[in-house]
């Protein structure tokens, strides 16, 4: 079947799978699978919303849980830790799933624009059906496929505004200030970096006595902290490269892909190559 013979959110999401089969944009960027595979307490420090095109996503936050198929829209409010399961499509054994990011200033002028107050939903994530949200997304594909970002913000901007009354609105609430959401983001920015805490007293304007006792009332330490954000950023490139495992651990600051792998393992429960998607090294 052609793709203008297909309904209106089937084509769309077609549309978007030969849109993101290539190379990841860091402004939209596609998470991949060739094999299904179960992560274990994945922290969203960030408003995020993901489409899933390929495949099935089962996501559990607490006693709430819910299946995701392709045209299914996941929407994470920040602070949530999930356990996440992608399954491939039988039929042509691959996940996609596509992450649409929430920048400050999108979500800014999402603030602006909303005209009555704010209050939590004590929402999770929310699930919800692409097909009525096809103007929009089509208004993202159309940006994405002309490489045009203030498009692309103006079509996610106009995508928020329908999510809000929809039991998304706590996507728009400034996030309670965590200290370690902001240790993970500047890891994030350099993971292969020997951090040391002077570095972050220096970045986050504090001292060593209160960088430690701030994290203490989090219930983490700097050190554990820097590891399980070198390790997010390294499930971040096995989702969306075809990098090799001790490529990804070179990336982010391990020597040893032995050791990487088995921390890996220890932080979210599977294989670092559990998402089959490195390339064949060669002989």
């Amino acid at each position: 079947m052609h793709i203008a013979d297909l309904p209106p959110d089937a084509a769309l999401i077609e549309r978007l799978v030969t849109l993101m089969d290539g190379p990841s944009d860091e402004r939209l960027v596609c998470f991949r699978a060739r094999c299904e595979h179960a992560i274990k307490s994945v922290d969203i420090d960030r408003p995020t919303l993901a489409l899933v095109l390929r495949g099935q996503k089962h996501v559990q936050c607490g006693n709430q849980a819910d299946q995701f198929e392709p045209g299914d829209l996941l929407a994470v409010a920040p602070g949530v830790r999930l356990d996440v399961v992608n399954r491939p499509d039988p039929a042509d054994g691959r996940y996609f799933s596509l992450s649409i990011p929430l920048c400050d200033e999108v979500l800014g002028a999402a603030r602006l624009l909303w005209t009555t107050p704010l209050a939590s939903a004590r929402m999770d994530f929310v699930r919800i059906p692409a097909g009525s949200l096809c103007t929009e997304l089509t208004a993202l594909a159309d940006a994405a496929e002309a490489d045009d970002e203030l498009r692309a913000r103006m079509a996610v901007l106009a995508l928020l505004t329908q999510l809000v009354p929809r039991g998304c609105g706590d996507l728009l609430l400034p996030p309670a200030p965590r200290l370690s959401a902001q240790v993970r983001e500047l890891v994030a920015q350099a993971p292969d970096r020997p951090w040391q805490s002077r570095d972050f007293e220096q970045a986050l304007g504090c001292s060593g006595a209160t960088l430690r006792r701030r994290l203490a009332d989090e219930g983490l330490s700097l050190r554990e902290l820097i590891a399980q954000a070198r390790l997010a950023h390294a499930l971040l490139l096995l989702q969306t490269t075809r990098w090799p495992v001790k490529s990804v651990a070179a990336k982010v600051g391990y020597c040893s892909a032995d050791s990487f792998s088995r921390r890996f393992r220890e932080r979210y429960g599977l294989d670092a190559s559990a998402m089959g998607n490195a390339l064949p090294e060669a002989a």
